[in-house]
């Protein structure tokens, strides 16, 4: 994914409101935010990203310097030497008269000719790391969307939560009321109104740790996002299933092939197999090159003055080096065999991920038809539960059943349908890519 591009998955996500109004109380002014500004902000804000995208920097630095080693190395040198006319020369142990200043300049430069094949294996290992850098940089960039999104739409469920338990504590009251009228004209006992109550102070307490919620909810969005604070998440406008863009039998080898969780094995893999070639190739001899060029003079001249230079070719072999060699390849193919066994497991993982996804997905589908037609059940029951106590033929405590039966089956239908939509964006993020 473009570091400047706005992830696609976010554009999912975006299905997190629910159908259930919020009904919320009165909150303290907080800055609004939708999914796709939340997700911008917390790429900005999240360590973790900018912890990966450093190590993508400095991968590049390795492999500009693995690119460097095909150039000679150069340097330059100067000096100058001033000392009295008057010296002790410890060699004849005499005081000596005469110039001693001495001026020196000089230029070398050095060239690696052969090295076994070390430059370029190393080249290829370094540019196996960029892009495994790179591969860790979109896996942590669709981690931040899953994290921000699981966020956004925990701030959102917990809303709809509390709009739930608003509503169970106004059917509590309702019951109350109709307890109190039925006592006044003797159609009901002490106890109906007591059951009552106490119900209503069991839905008063849900509510109360339901706002609490709310508010640990909105704050950890905040955090997320770079807020020193709670957020309001802005729901969108639409939380019902829609069909996937690819088969499922597309979407498996799309994860298989381009899931950031492969390919990040499948660079580890490059990389182990260039420290590979890179060990072996202390088994072969070196060749070098190195000049140099130098002027020395005794006046603060240009002209004149001592001049001289040189060239070298050098070569070395290393006979024995106390099995040195031997356990850095050693050491280098134990690791390509545990890295290529690990993008083997990757690719398993991934269809394992891919397929827990799906059934999730499908499960939800199904769970919120269910939830749906269990909510409507339910207020049918609560509606003819209280017919029948008006008219002295169900007890207050049946009533009583069918509140929280009604209670229960929203909340069910709440969970439903945001845990479709988090299971929608974990998928798009096991594949990284929208669907």
């Amino acid at each position: 994914m473009p570091g400047g591009s706005r992830p696609r998955a976010a554009v999912r996500l975006a299905l997190l409101a629910s159908a259930l109004g919020t009904g919320a109380a009165a909150q303290e002014e907080m800055e609004a935010v939708s999914l796709e500004q939340a997700v911008e902000r917390a790429m900005l804000h999240s360590p973790q990203l900018a912890q990966t995208q450093a190590g993508v920097i400095n991968a590049g630095s390795t492999r500009r310097r693995a690119w460097g080693s095909f150039l000679p190395t150069v340097s330059m040198s100067s000096g100058a030497s001033v000392n009295s006319r008057d010296r002790f020369d410890p060699n004849t142990q005499r005081v000596v008269t005469g110039s001693s200043d001495s001026y020196s300049a000089g230029v070398s430069a050095n060239y690696q000719l052969f090295q076994g094949g070390r430059k370029y294996a190393e080249l290829g290992r370094t540019r196996a790391a960029e892009l495994e850098a790179e591969a860790r940089l979109l896996t942590q960039r669709y981690s931040v969307v899953l994290q921000t999104g699981t966020l956004f739409v925990n701030a959102l469920r917990q809303a709809d939560l509390v709009a739930v338990a608003e509503a169970s504590v106004a059917r509590a009251e309702e019951s109350l009321e109709i307890t109190r009228a039925r006592i006044r004209v003797g159609g009901a006992t002490r106890s109906d109104t007591l059951r009552t109550r106490l119900e209503l102070a069991n839905a008063r307490q849900s509510l109360l740790q339901s706002r609490n919620q709310l508010r640990a909810t909105r704050f950890a969005l905040g955090r997320q996002v770079g807020v020193s604070g709670p957020v309001l998440p802005i729901a969108p406008d639409n939380l019902d299933p829609a069909p996937l863009a690819l088969s499922e039998a597309e979407i498996v080898a799309l994860a298989e092939s381009r899931s950031p969780a492969v390919r990040v094995a499948e660079a580890a893999a490059s990389v182990a197999e260039s420290s590979l070639e890179s060990a072996r190739s202390s088994y072969l001899p070196s060749l070098s090159a190195s000049s140099s060029y130098s002027w020395q003079n005794q006046e603060l001249a240009l002209d004149g003055g001592n001049r001289s230079w040189s060239i070298r070719i050098n070569g070395s072999y290393q006979l024995f080096d106390g099995f040195a060699r031997e356990q850095s390849v050693g050491q280098a193919s134990q690791g390509r065999r545990v890295a290529r066994l690990t993008e083997e497991d990757a690719r398993r993982g991934v269809r394992q991920d891919v397929d827990a996804a799906l059934r999730t997905i499908e499960t939800q589908e199904e769970a919120i038809a269910i939830a749906v037609e269990a909510r409507e059940v339910a207020v049918e029951d609560l509606r003819l539960n209280r017919v029948l106590y008006d008219n002295d033929a169900a007890p207050i405590l049946d009533v009583i059943t069918s509140q929280v039966a009604l209670d229960q089956a929203e909340a069910n239908l709440v969970a439903a349908r945001y845990d479709y939509a988090l299971a929608r964006a974990e998928l798009e993020s096991i594949i990284g890519r929208e669907l």
